[in-house]
């Protein structure tokens, strides 16, 4: 059974345009510097996908990183369960 879906960062060398980025329509993409980061929440086949894509189109993969969510603070509004 695959995991729940989760938080991804995956940097590529490069900036990518439109055409190849059309390529990643779940993931949002930013420039950071010389780079290319698309973020996007994936399950593992979803992600699995996405590096496979990677790889078809030639990009260079610098980094891929699974953020982890912020704990809700109770100034949030969240008070949790009654």
């Amino acid at each position: 059974m695959d995991p729940a879906p989760a938080l991804y960062t995956i940097r590529i060398h490069g900036h990518l345009g439109a055409t190849v980025l059309s390529a990643f329509p779940a993931l949002v993409p930013r420039h950071l510097g010389a780079d290319t980061v698309l973020t996007g929440l994936l399950d593992r086949s979803a992600l699995y996908g996405v590096l496979a894509e990677v790889e078809a189109l030639g990009l260079d993969l610098v980094e891929i990183s699974q953020l982890t969510p912020q704990p809700k603070s109770p100034e949030s509004g969240d008070s949790g369960p009654p």
